[in-house]
């Protein structure tokens, strides 16, 4: 007698098998197409979201899912402990891109950034520093894993979860001075790790100088700058990666999101002296850098390169800032209105997460961070007729507020 299948009795979605670690909208999606989501209502949306700067190519792009059912029906996974050559074919790409040594595959942001830390702290162990601090700052997001949390400024991600490892010094974002004075004041400061422009925390862009100062502030001092490009990198910001805008190459870069178009890839890129640091044994993923993932993260860069969508996210979103600041001039509610190529932020004077469940339901995916700011990260393919929607849909609802 057949077995009784445990499932048979359960609903078709069994939302009380999941933990609850997502607020999630009451919407599900069965496809999209470029800049929309179509969900099981048949009602397309623009996705102004990209789930969360990670579809850069949007969605059902032809180059990308050829590339996908190819390495599917050859090879999906092996291990590391044998060759993968798409591994090493990706690498150089990221390389020739970034301006970057060598390259450390993983699956997430938040693994990247592990793989950061670690390297960190064995090239700080090598010089016989077994205690090192790494300066991090106020209002930044690394990850959710307690290595990246720590590193992470925000106690509702933190509440609950200590004791947390140390090894990490805060101080004011865009602050230069302060983390001169961190500098002096601490003798096991190994490193500086910053992102760029900090997206969960509200778009906060720095000045156009401050990574360049913090690269100068490493030299001087002798160590490690440490980026945080897991949302900015791969094209986002209308360059390759954030912090070539200051022309700065950091020692330690960390990536994913937009890497893989929603396949999970991230990675660890190192130079200068923090390249050849790991060898065998010292770090390692299962999963990561599979031949499948690899494959996912080739087809992204050859669409950024052969679709001109680098230059595309600089010009549309010059054009998305330009015209959400001159159709909200008038409106005393707007605080601010920041953005670099295409992760853009609309600061209110008010909490405004309402808005997110008012946009869908005038066809736009958008989200709100730091309670009071609209966070654009639409697909890096998003054309002028699509942007032109964005402004009119946001230009009402924050007027209506």
């Amino acid at each position: 007698m057949t077995a009784a299948n445990p499932l048979s009795k359960q609903s078709p979605v069994a939302t009380s098998a999941l933990m609850t670690t997502y607020g999630r909208q009451a919407i599900a999606f069965t496809h999209g197409e470029g800049c929309y989501l179509i969900d099981s209502n048949g009602k397309r949306y623009l996705d102004a979201v990209a789930g969360i700067a990670v579809n850069s190519l949007g969605h059902s792009h032809a180059g990308f899912i050829q590339a996908i059912r190819d390495q599917v029906g050859t090879l999906v996974h092996t291990s590391n402990i044998y060759e993968v050559p798409l591994q090493s074919q990706l690498a150089s790409e990221l390389c020739l891109r970034s301006g970057m040594q060598q390259v450390f595959f993983c699956n997430s942001g938040t693994e990247s950034i592990e793989a950061s830390i670690k390297l960190a702290r064995k090239w700080a162990w090598q010089k016989g520093i077994s205690d090192g601090v790494i300066l991090v700052t106020e209002g930044a997001f690394h990850g959710r894993t307690l290595g990246a949390l720590a590193a992470t400024h925000s106690a509702k991600y933190q509440e609950g979860f200590g004791p947390l490892p140390g090894g990490f010094l805060r101080v004011p974002y865009n602050d230069v001075p302060a983390m001169a004075a961190a500098i002096n004041a601490n003798a096991n400061i190994i490193g500086i790790m910053v992102e760029p422009a900090q997206g969960e925390g509200g778009v906060q862009l720095p000045a156009p100088d401050y990574l360049r100062k913090l690269r100068d502030l490493c030299d001087q001092h002798d160590l490690l700058l440490i980026v945080d490009e897991v949302q900015t990198g791969n094209g986002r910001t209308g360059r390759y990666f954030a912090c070539q805008h200051s022309g700065v190459l950091p020692d330690i870069l960390a990536t994913s999101k937009g890497l893989g178009n929603g396949f999970p890839i991230g990675a660890c890129l190192a130079a200068g002296k923090a390249a050849g640091i790991f060898q065998p044994g010292h770090h390692g993923s299962t999963f990561g850098g599979s031949p499948l993932a690899c494959r996912a993260a080739l087809a992204v860069y050859e669409a950024l390169n052969k679709e001109d969508l680098v230059g595309n996210a600089e010009r549309i979103g010059r054009y998305l800032q330009d015209g959400l600041r001159a159709s909200l001039k008038d409106c005393s509610k707007v605080v601010e209105i920041r953005g670099l190529g295409l992760l853009i932020g609309v600061e209110l004077d008010r909490p405004c997460k309402e808005l997110v469940e008012r946009a869908r339901e005038q066809g736009l995916l958008l989200n709100v961070t730091a309670d009071k700011v609209i966070r654009l990260v639409p697909p890096l393919t998003l054309n002028q007729t699509e942007a032109d929607f964005i402004i009119s849909v946001i230009s009402k609802l924050v007027q209506e507020l």
